[in-house]
């Protein structure tokens, strides 16, 4: 799980304010920089699968705006490994919306678990993790869970990114990398720490602009995004990989 020769480019301003802070924003020079040390290619096809997502049929809102698959693997010093489809599960302690039930969605396609982007992707958060979490704390494999996003909004129907609002995962560390936004406002993201006073925002703009988040430390949330153009598809498409001990 090595990157390739060289030396880091931007990973010690990465993590330096997940320490000091629980959170950062990694802009897309940046954050492209880092993934091509790890394997990053052919981003195109990996995006384009963003494309062929299911409908998230458990929105307890009654919303049919969201479209997902979703994969876990193991990760480790000895590299990754798939798993066997498994339902995803939140407690309604960390999501009071949707939370505390099986949630089976279409399983990410073979061909994109084993992409070089998403492996490159997986490897550079391992790094990062493994970096910032003690070595007495740290699981011999990491158990990691990757939700390809698609948000729609309509005219009449805004589209919500975090229909449960402020929330933490339940998790260790959160990845969300944005993969692209088509003809959509809003979507601002917002950082908070444990008393839910506001510490960051920023908006997820340009494909690979990401946000790293320490789970125990700092709630997040996204606005709702709506049409700029009504007569247009409108959409915003990102991965979410989170990372928690097994």
């Amino acid at each position: 799980m090595t990157p390739a020769a060289g030396p880091d480019l931007i990973l010690p301003t990465m993590e330096a304010p997940l320490r000091a802070k629980g959170f950062v924003f990694v802009g897309a020079e940046g954050m492209h920089a880092e993934l091509a040390r790890y394997g990053l290619r052919d981003w195109d096809s990996f995006a384009a699968s963003w494309n062929r997502l299911g409908i998230d049929r458990y929105m307890a809102d009654g919303g049919r705006y969201r479209r997902r698959r979703h994969a876990t693997f193991a990760v480790g010093g000895d590299g990754l490994r798939r798993k066997k489809h498994q339902p995803h599960y939140q407690s309604r302690d960390y999501n009071e919306l949707n939370g505390g039930i099986e949630r089976w969605f279409r399983a990410v396609e073979p061909e994109i678990g084993a992409h070089p982007a998403m492996q490159a992707i997986m490897r550079l958060m391992y790094r990062i993790v493994t970096d910032l979490t003690p070595p007495e704390r740290r699981p011999e494999a990491w158990h990691a869970e990757i939700h390809q996003f698609r948000i729609e909004a309509l005219p009449e129907q805004p589209g919500h990114p975090t229909p449960e609002g402020l929330h933490r995962d339940g998790v260790d560390w959160v990845l969300v990398l944005m993969i692209r936004r088509e003809n959509v406002m809003s979507g601002e993201t917002t950082i908070h720490d444990l008393q839910r006073r506001m510490v960051g925002t920023f908006m997820l703009d340009r494909p690979m602009d990401a946000a790293i988040v320490d789970d125990n430390r700092v709630y997040h949330g996204v606005t709702a995004v709506r049409p700029i153009d009504p007569s247009r598809p409108a959409y915003r498409d990102v991965l979410v990989v989170t990372f928690r001990h097994q």
